[in-house]
């Protein structure tokens, strides 16, 4: 190599696929994130919904994790076959979403006395379709009504 020879030049890599990998990278993580955030809450509703459909009250009542001033007939009152809001044959998860300042996720469910869940055309059944919040607490997936 003589001076007047010129360096041997080095190709530009283009950095366009390492910068597009990463965005989309980071919005996969994103997306990743807003999905399934509530995860665990949305499970621990699950698993009571269904201990409710399958009669299973006093499984239902342990899920709770209820404090000591709302017994077994409490619970029974509120859930069971004649109780309040049962008998619950079926039921839908709307919506899970994190009151700004509480240290629970609400979950609005709509929960019906027949199954399947009724369709909305069925103007009789549907009648009867409840849509109610209960919270889950984040520390212990206990469970309460919202204040």
């Amino acid at each position: 190599m003589s001076l007047l020879d010129p360096p041997v030049e080095k190709p530009q890599k283009s950095r366009a696929m390492a910068f597009t990998l990463t965005a989309l990278g980071a919005v996969l993580l994103i997306i990743l994130y807003f999905a399934f955030r509530y995860y665990p809450e949305k499970r621990a509703a699950e698993h009571f919904f269904d201990a409710l459909v399958a009669g299973d009250t006093s499984t239902a009542y342990q899920l709770w994790r209820p404090g000591a001033s709302y017994q077994l007939k409490d619970f029974l009152a509120d859930w069971g076959p004649e109780g309040y809001y049962g008998p619950v044959k079926s039921y839908k998860i709307k919506k899970v979403t994190s009151p700004v300042g509480a240290n629970a996720i609400a979950v609005q469910t709509e929960i019906s006395p027949y199954s399947p869940m009724p369709d909305i055309g069925d103007q009789e059944k549907s009648r009867k379709t409840r849509v109610l919040s209960v919270w889950v607490l984040t520390k212990d997936k206990s469970f309460s009504f919202p204040p």
